[in-house]
């Protein structure tokens, strides 16, 4: 009898210390931008900013040399620093842009770096001219060379959007009932040359191309095989590498041709921005439970917090996530919380102490 009770404390010692170290391990991070210069101050009061609401990692989008100051300061509140990199989509390149055969080319064979769909900042590499993918991986070599950086972290890694989330199509006066020829990109000349080939035919000579089941896979597979590249080199440094990515594998290849579930990530990001695609908050706990269940590397549940601003909303999310299988939470952006978000992150941050 005295056995059985012993053995039953442990038991419940056990899963009540596994409980308190996944509570512990529930990451909050944040995605933020550093400007073109740096200043000691500023950054100061941010990472202060942020350790107050209990985030532990911050994904930043600056140059190397700027990451490098940042990273000190980071460091005294145990705060992680990642290396946020725009991969393939990369305006204002000035090495890029002098090279315009570099540049994706959609269906009706508009080139990226002239014709920018949707907004103008969208000038994307083709992941199939071999001299774009070296800039993109040189790109990220740069930033493997960052002492101390948590993971080189990868955005815009996918081909323009092909379809608009739902409540993205208005602002652009678009009806995206099917894949219309100047949002479907991917049709560079070295990509249908090299997709001809193998299967004997120039996809532009087909009825549908945008149908092909071989050709989408074609395309899926040369951004997947950039990102592996660069994971490689990356390992072989030891160093880490991330991604945003869209809300979960078989959403991304349809909207963006992204499959990110054959990437050798050490964790993703999955931006599950509900209000784009007019989803309720049930939605994140969906997207995050099937990008969980699809990859074997930790997912962290991206929240778009202009989202959740009614009251409960963010703290819906945040548990829904957790619920579903999320390694922590990542917020675009909470350098613009209202106090009510603020308020349950440091709730939570006291909770754990």
């Amino acid at each position: 009898m005295i056995k059985k009770v012993i053995l039953l404390y442990i038991s419940f010692l056990l899963v009540n210390c596994s409980n308190e170290i996944k509570e512990n391990t529930f990451t909050i991070s944040t995605w933020t931008g550093a400007g073109n210069e740096f200043v000691q101050k500023k950054w100061e009061n941010k990472i202060n900013y942020y350790d107050s609401l209990g985030i532990t990692e911050v994904l930043i989008h600056g140059s190397p040399d700027i990451l490098r100051k940042i990273i000190p300061i980071a460091n005294k509140k145990k705060i992680k620093v990642h290396g946020w990199m725009w991969t393939v989509n990369r305006p204002g390149d000035t090495i890029a842009n002098k090279n315009p055969d570099w540049y994706q080319v959609n269906r009706n064979g508009d080139n990226s770096l002239d014709y920018r769909a949707y907004v103008n900042y969208y000038q994307w590499l083709s992941p199939f001219h071999p001299d774009a993918r070296n800039h993109i991986i040189n790109n990220a070599k740069k930033l493997m060379e960052v002492d101390g950086l948590a993971s080189v972290h990868l955005d815009y890694v996918r081909y323009p959007d092909v379809i608009l989330g739902a409540d993205l199509q208005p602002k652009y006066n678009i009806v995206q009932e099917v894949e219309l020829p100047e949002y479907d990109y991917g049709y560079h000349p070295i990509a249908r040359k090299k997709f001809k080939e193998i299967f004997n035919k120039d996809p532009l000579d087909l009825k549908n191309p945008e149908l092909s089941n071989e050709w989408r896979q074609f395309r899926l597979n040369a951004i997947t095989s950039l990102v592996n590249e660069i994971v490689d080199i990356a390992h072989s440094k030891n160093k880490k590498v991330s991604a945003a990515v869209f809300p979960f594998p078989e959403m991304s290849r349809q909207m963006v041709r992204q499959a990110w579930n054959d990437w050798n990530l050490d964790s993703a990001y999955p931006m599950l921005y509900n209000n784009f695609y007019r989803e309720n908050i049930n939605w994140i706990g969906f997207a995050t439970k099937q990008g969980v269940s699809d990859v074997d590397f930790p997912i962290h549940s991206g929240l778009y917090s202009g989202a959740l601003k009614n009251p409960g909303d963010f703290e819906k999310a945040y548990n829904i996530s957790k619920e579903n299988g999320a390694s922590g939470i990542s917020i675009f952006t909470a350098d613009g919380l209202n106090d009510e978000q603020k308020s349950f992150l440091v709730k939570l941050k006291n909770s754990k102490q």
